[in-house]
């Protein structure tokens, strides 16, 4: 069969959360499944990384696609004429954009549907362009693909989908996360921040991922206790984000809070593992991935009581109220101060991420790509 997928999402040096769950994924099943043929759909060029195997044509389709307006371009007017040109009979998508007027039967990962609940996250166009059109794409596609059952229930009471149309495919994390020696562990903490012990944020500087919140309760624990512990956040803004500037502004230890800017996996696994702990408190999310990247490098983890996070960590975290600032405060004290408590959070991260691997989500999402076959 010849199955094109849209990987718009694959950037040399620039892969984040969906941009993984596409690399890991194609990676796997591409190579695995050497009887079909793959057509990879880029809005720019492409990098040789991608093509992972015989079986992978690339192709370029323009315009680039990173604004609401050229996402309908690309999607409604570009992608059309490329699918009946290449013959493609299947189109997976990895983030959940599909073509509604190519008439070719699609495989839609939504990873989460937070804009229909928070709208507020995200600029106006955006925002816009999402609710008017995600609840159509998960009417159109085929089969729905999501990465836990909390989206899973979500976009089945949201969107009015069939339960059966919908299947849930976690996330893993790569084999690059593992744990640190504790000699490694004080070079790390010696080159990213200055010799002492720190909590770690990892992901998207965005409002869903609550920074401004994790910030104003780093300054309350700091105020609370005397450790000269500091805060490491590794990642990049998205959208921009004044709010996280303003905050900063008012901190009273805004001289202990470092940025590494975007990490790839083999440093950011460092980073993990010199870590006191990830806090990871998003106001929504459907997965998670930081999650389980930290507990595959024995890093103890401190995260949201709400949405999706509960499900992916189990009792491997100790789980906060994320807009209480004296909640998560509370935690990076516990954390700070109770050696046993960090230990048996370890153990238990060792266990839970047994759970999780993209091995496991690659089989999962070829499942349901051949459940789509054998209903066309």
């Amino acid at each position: 069969m010849r199955i094109a997928v849209n990987t718009r999402l694959l950037l040399p040096g620039k892969l984040e959360g969906i941009g993984w769950f596409a690399f890991e994924t194609l990676k796997r099943i591409t190579k695995g499944n050497p009887q079909h043929e793959f057509i990879f759909l880029f809005d720019r060029p492409w990098s040789d990384d991608f093509v992972f195997s015989d079986n992978v044509t690339p192709l370029e389709v323009k315009p680039p696609a990173r604004h609401p307006l050229l996402w309908y371009t690309w999607l409604e007017y570009s992608l059309p004429g490329v699918l009946k040109q290449c013959g493609a009979e299947l189109f997976l998508s990895p983030d959940g954009y599909i073509s509604l007027s190519s008439g070719v039967p699609s495989v839609a990962v939504i990873h989460d549907i937070n804009f229909m609940h928070r709208p507020d996250f995200h600029p106006f166009l955006t925002r816009k362009y999402y609710r008017r059109y995600f609840p159509r794409f998960a009417s159109a596609a085929k089969r729905i693909v999501t990465v836990s059952d909390y989206s899973r229930s979500d976009i089945i009471r949201t969107f009015g989908v069939p339960p059966g149309k919908v299947d849930v495919v976690y996330n893993g994390a790569g084999q690059d996360f593992y744990p640190l020696n504790g000699e490694d562990k004080g070079k790390v903490r010696d080159e990213v921040a200055g010799g002492k012990d720190y909590f770690l944020f990892v992901g998207s500087f965005h409002r869903r991922k609550n920074i401004t919140g994790l910030l104003r309760a780093y300054d309350l624990f700091r105020e609370r206790n005397r450790h000269n512990i500091r805060l490491v956040l590794a990642g990049e803004r998205m959208y921009g984000y004044p709010e996280m500037q303003r905050t900063i502004s008012r901190m009273a230890h805004s001289n202990d809070v470092l940025f590494t800017g975007y990490k790839d996996p083999s440093q950011l696994r460092q980073i993990y593992g010199a870590a006191l702990g990830l806090v990871y408190i998003p106001l929504f999310e459907g997965f998670g991935i930081p999650l389980i990247e930290a507990m595959n490098c024995d890093t103890p983890v401190i995260a949201s009581n709400n949405t999706s996070i509960p499900e992916v960590t189990g009792d491997a975290a100790h789980l906060v109220d994320p807009e209480s600032a004296g909640s998560v405060a509370e935690a990076m004290e516990k954390l700070a101060t109770d050696m046993n408590y960090r230990n048996m959070l370890v153990e238990r991260g060792r266990e839970r991420r047994k759970l999780f691997s993209w091995e496991r989500t690659a089989k999962l999402l070829w499942e349901s790509v051949e459940k789509t076959m054998q209903e066309i």
